[in-house]
């Protein structure tokens, strides 16, 4: 009997949407292309399993979940940061 293999697509989406989960507050220009990275991989590695051409079913769906979640912070840091920086611009 010859053991599953995992996906590596749906491996490499769970690890960005670990990383981008992880860096989403701070560094937020490294967090937004792993989660849209993650998401692509993610759809891609979810779409395989469908098919039946692929294994990997939970870890692909934790890296499109991780990459969905990591998108809003970061998108609120940058939405912050622009406000802040438009106001200091007017302050001036």
């Amino acid at each position: 009997m010859e053991p599953k293999k995992s996906s590596g697509l749906a491996i490499a989406s769970m690890v960005l949407g670990i990383v981008a989960i992880c860096l989403s507050c701070c560094y937020y220009y490294v967090s937004l292309p792993c989660a849209v990275i993650g998401l692509i991989l993610g759809g891609v590695a979810l779409s395989k399993v469908k098919a039946g051409t692929g294994d990997g079913k939970g870890m692909a769906i934790t890296g499109l979940v991780l990459s969905i979640i990591s998108i809003i912070p970061a998108i609120i840091v940058i939405y912050i940061g622009g406000s802040l920086f438009a106001e200091l611009q007017s302050m001036m």
